[in-house]
């Protein structure tokens, strides 16, 4: 008696197996194009943040209209003048080029009597107290250049430390608080700060200039990832379905 060999038959793709396939393909696309459309919103508000860095500075007044409008003031050059209130600094925790130290917030009267949070610059941890620094303590009237930064919604995270107002130590910068603790009325504090430039103060402190753009823009290799898996998938399914066929044991 002759052997016949039988092929068995070709693997098919059970029906809800190739839905859950296609569902997964279509998340895959969407994660990898919205990473696309964020790659080319992020660029377009890098390249308008560093138009707005280099563009002649504007009035106090100008920006307060555009943040009172919903607009978005954020590094916008602005020129405010008053009068610093020394005595009602506050110390916000940072680094600056490898030191440990705080940058400056005081407030700058103005000549309606409101007042704008204006951060002066950087300074080293051991100079901290004002009595370290008496020089950059400025009391005549002031034009302070610099950029507008908007106030922040709320805690960023809740892996940053709470502020330590007894200490006069701000994690994070919460206008409202800063004001309150020094005696302002909210009412009258401008609701943005400004970091000033980089013109030198008496003894070269606080270090003024001190802004940095952290705008991470890594769409590109997000959508390279979520296309990549896309792809990957495709391959595996591919594969599994056009693989040559096992035949069947001889009889």
């Amino acid at each position: 008696m002759t052997d016949i060999e039988h092929a068995a038959p070709r693997r098919r793709l059970p029906v809800f197996t190739g839905i859950l396939v296609l569902i997964a393909l279509a998340i895959l696309i969407s994660l990898g194009t919205w990473q696309v459309q964020r790659l080319y919103w992020k660029e377009g508000l890098l390249a308008d943040i560093a138009v707005r860095q280099v563009a002649a500075p504007v009035p106090l007044a100008d920006i307060e209209t555009m943040a009172a409008a919903g607009g978005d003031i954020e590094y916008r050059k602005v020129t405010a003048t008053g009068r610093y209130i020394n005595n009602k600094e506050r110390h916000f925790f940072a680094t600056w080029r490898g030191r440990t130290g705080f940058y400056i917030y005081t407030p700058l009267e103005l000549a309606d009597g409101r007042t704008l949070f204006v951060n002066r610059g950087f300074v080293p941890y051991e100079n901290k107290e004002p009595e370290m620094r008496m020089q950059g303590q400025l009391t005549e009237e002031q034009t302070v250049t610099g950029l507008a930064r908007a106030r922040l919604p709320g805690k960023p995270s809740w892996l940053v430390p709470d502020n330590d107002v007894a200490k006069n130590i701000f994690y994070w910068k919460d206008l409202d608080v800063m004001a309150e603790s020094v005696g302002l009325d909210k009412a009258r504090v401008i609701p943005f700060f400004v970091d000033a430039d980089s013109t030198p103060n008496p003894a070269g402190l606080p270090v003024g200039g001190v802004t940095q753009v952290n705008l991470p823009n890594d769409h590109l290799q997000y959508a390279f990832t979520w296309y990549g898996l896309a792809a990957v998938l495709v391959g595996v399914v591919g594969i599994s379905w056009f693989r040559k066929p096992r035949k069947a044991p001889a009889q």
